[in-house]
């Protein structure tokens, strides 16, 4: 088949579907089946399933009134029914003139008029001489791409495009996996007799071939992208440690001992002439930064300059308040940089990153730009790394010249172990498996908006304590889509009702030196309620605050939801994190809220997540770089992915013809994944 050969349009649709080659038509597979290899008479079609009837049509009706709709009745040997169309096209209108036989295919239900067929598919009696031998795939499509002209494409691809084995048959037959051409012939065009759940479930042998194979291209791609990396030159950070060592003697605690782990794994990877490329997971408060400090320190030691960059501002100061309150008292010059910087300080801060005075620089984004310099890269510390491309991780990584930086990632998003194994595969990974000595427990509770009075008392009862409350709100200003309150109302309101306590407010649009203000009164407890946006999900350290109010909790992700429950607890004082929210719940929401309530738990939260989302949405990664799976599922196909992993390592090491075969099949043009 020639791809090329079509139309401009219709490749451009295509394009839509991610096809872009002949192959990638075979690979395009029914989202679903309809079964039209039997004949029903009507008096003995089951109601409620789609059927495949044929009849001749006795009566046709144009309605307009109280909406436009045709309504056709149609008569077999057995019985009669009724066609109803709404919004017809004038080409229906004809297939359903009076005396013309009509093969009709949809689900025959109860009507005040009688049985009858909603909108089925119709086609008039003599086009089709004979029944289907095989179940009718639907496909996924686009507009302006209807399924015949897809169903044709991809009749002609199947039949003209060579589809070879690239798996040994000995591997074929350990695994009981069918040849990849019988596989797809047999998704395109089921026999009659298959049992539907096979497909529907996907769990078919047909299937599990395809996503064995789609799976075994994403471990060969990501494990080609470790090797490619480890050949890059990286400086190698093998100092005394002795600056690590003054930051240890100073903390105010020690560290724990999945920290200590992490640690010594992150200073045998710096130690390497190859860039380190470390995941860093560790749940709310496991203490992340420290373990990225005690890295910075290895860096330092050893002369070159680290960069830490954050998603946010706000995470990004705090990262830098934090960092030179450690690092400042050893020497260590500690430099910030914003896009929100006035002139003077900007320029300051990048003359101090250009001559390598400044060997810690903490920002956001502007990290990125092409006038920021280094005098001498060899550390980048990122945090919420799913938030950065690969464009921004190849563009930081283009800063430290001839030699690739050392890039530590951090993430308060647990990944669950499949999601690592395969979108993560790539990278090493470490993880902080235990909380510091001293936290309490933080107590969940799912509190109805109808409730909200109750809920302010509390609020009165914590800070006559001497605690401190956030009360999160998830819009800045009014949305009557959503119908959510916003924070500045939230805060007049909480600001009229508490008169004798101070409430403040923050949000993603105040200026960087207004936040700061406010973060750091609500530090100094001169502002005992503070009224904010999620801009306090990630990254906010204040042990006084106890209770958290989480509004419209309903319409939030069960990651953000664990990161802002995680903003409280962090002191010894026992904490409470109250979920605001607004009936009625769907199921989603339902799903989620019952999730958070039952688990504190950010791994088993994460893996729940995962059920709920996919993994497209949990861990970004979209913008990972990494190809997103559409056929495997990382729950339900475990078993197949564990498998991936080790024929991956093999065929890597023994048959590099068919990990090329293999690659081109699935992930062609893959180059760009190699340069990350």
């Amino acid at each position: 088949m020639d791809f090329a050969a079509l139309s401009p349009a219709t490749q451009a649709r295509l394009a839509k579907l991610g096809i872009h080659r002949a192959f990638d038509l075979v690979l395009h597979l029914p989202l679903r089946y309809e079964d039209e290899t039997h004949l029903y008479r009507i008096a003995d079609a089951p109601l409620g399933e789609p059927v495949l009837v044929e009849a001749t049509v006795t009566s046709v009706e144009k309605q307009f009134k109280p909406r436009k709709q045709l309504i056709a009745r149609v008569k077999d040997a057995s019985g009669t029914l009724n066609v109803r169309l709404i919004h017809f096209y004038p080409s229906q209108a004809q297939q359903l003139t009076p005396g013309n036989t009509v093969r009709l295919y949809g689900e025959i239900r109860r009507g005040y008029f009688g049985d009858e067929m909603v909108h089925p598919k119709i086609r008039v009696g003599g086009e089709e001489k004979s029944l289907n031998d095989a179940l009718t795939p639907v496909y996924p499509t686009t507009s302006g791409l209807n399924q015949n002209t897809l169903t044709k494409l991809i009749h002609m691809a199947l039949r003209h495009t060579p589809q070879p084995e690239t798996l040994p048959p000995a591997l074929l037959d350990e695994l009981g996996l069918p040849g990849f051409a019988q596989s797809v012939a047999l998704l395109h065009a089921p026999p009659p007799d298959i049992a539907r759940v096979l497909l529907t479930e996907r769990i078919h042998p047909a299937w599990r071939r395809i996503k064995f194979d789609e799976l075994l291209a994403q471990q060969l791609s990501l494990r080609m992208a470790h090797a490619v990396r480890r050949e890059r030159n990286a400086p190698v950070l093998a100092p005394a440690g002795t600056l690590a060592a003054q930051l240890l003697a100073a903390l105010p605690f020690p560290l724990t001992g999945a920290q200590t782990r992490v640690v010594a794994e992150i200073n045998a990877d710096l130690a390497q002439a190859h860039p380190m490329q470390r995941l860093l997971q560790g749940d709310v408060g496991a203490g992340k930064t420290i373990v990225a400090a005690l890295a910075a320190c290895q860096a330092i030691e050893a002369g070159y300059q680290v960069a830490l960059l954050a998603p946010t501002e706000i995470l990004a100061e705090q990262h830098f308040r934090k960092l030179e309150h450690w690092l400042t008292p050893l020497g260590v010059k500690v430099v910030w940089l914003a896009g929100s910087l006035k002139a003077k300080a900007k320029r300051e801060a990048l003359e101090a990153a250009a001559d390598g005075s400044a060997q810690l620089v903490c920002g956001t984004h502007a990290i990125f730009q092409s006038k920021v310099e280094f005098a001498k890269l060899g550390l980048a510390l990122v945090d919420e790394q799913h938030r950065f491309g690969v464009a921004q991780r190849l563009a930081l990584r283009d800063k430290a010249g001839d030699m690739s930086p050392h890039q530590l990632m951090m993430s308060a998003t647990p990944i669950p172990r499949t999601l690592a194994m395969s979108y993560y595969a790539d990278l090493d990974v470490s993880i902080i498996d235990e909380l510091p000595p001293g936290r309490t427990p933080i107590v969940t509770k799912l509190i109805s908006e109808a409730r909200r009075d109750e809920v302010i008392e509390r609020i009165a009862a914590k800070v006559a304590e001497g605690r401190q409350v956030y009360w999160v709100c998830p819009l800045i200003e009014e949305s009557e889509a959503l119908q959510l309150q916003t924070a500045v109302d939230t805060h007049e309101q909480l600001a009229e009702e508490l008169e004798d306590i101070t409430v403040g407010l923050l949000h993603g649009r105040m200026k960087p030196d207004e936040k700061a203000a406010i973060m750091a009164d609500f530090l100094a407890n001169r502002i005992q309620v503070l009224v904010a946006t999620t801009v306090i999900e990630v990254g906010v350290d204040v042990p006084n605050a106890s209770l958290m109010v989480i509004e419209h909790a309903e319409r939030m992700g069960l990651s953000q939801l664990h990161q802002l429950r995680g903003r409280v607890g962090r002191g010894a004082h026992a904490s409470l994190c109250v979920l605001l929210y607004t009936g009625p719940l769907g199921d989603t929401a339902k799903a989620r809220l019952k999730v958070i309530f039952e688990n504190t738990d950010g791994f088993e939260i994460a893996r729940q997540d995962l059920q709920i989302r996919g993994p497209g949405e949990l861990a970004g990664v979209k913008q990972s770089g990494v190809p997103m799976l559409r056929f495997a599922d990382l729950e339900a196909d475990a078993d197949l992915l564990d498998v991936a992993r080790e024929v991956a390592e093999t065929l890597l090491a023994t048959r590099a013809d068919i990990v090329q075969q293999h690659l081109d099949r699935w992930l062609p043009g893959r180059e760009a994944l190699l340069r990350v």
